[in-house]
């Protein structure tokens, strides 16, 4: 019992260190790819007017998303608790219920596309 306990720590230790070398390695790349970057010649910086501007553009996009989101679960948790209750009692109904699931996570769809849209315009 006691040398499970050890393999399983070893185990377990060895995977904390793999992922902590992967996470480290990835952000080293990444990091070098974003600070070798030259700025090209025709960009500027944005004037303060077009800062507030972008602001509550980014700001409309979050809430475009979020609430496309937040409404999609709302409606998957109770489109899907009737669908499990009914798919209990009549085996059949699985693929209509299923139809409704994905209706409700149309939502989150529409909430992203709106959001693309805002962030196009920004």
């Amino acid at each position: 019992m006691q040398n499970e306990k050890q393999r399983f720590r070893r185990r377990v230790a060895g995977s904390i260190l793999f992922l902590v070398a992967l996470f480290g390695m990835l952000g080293a790349v990444s990091t070098v790819q974003v600070y070798a970057q030259e700025p090209a010649a025709e960009e500027r910086a944005m004037t303060e007017t077009e800062a507030g501007v972008a602001k509550f553009g980014f700001i409309a996009a979050a809430v475009a998303f979020g609430f496309g989101a937040l409404g999609a679960g709302i409606g998957i948790a109770n489109v899907g608790a009737a669908a499990m209750g009914a798919i209990s009692e009549k085996p059949e109904v699985a693929g209509q219920a299923l139809i409704f699931i994905a209706l409700a996570e149309g939502l989150v769809v529409f909430g992203f596309i709106t959001a693309l849209i805002i962030l196009g315009r920004v």
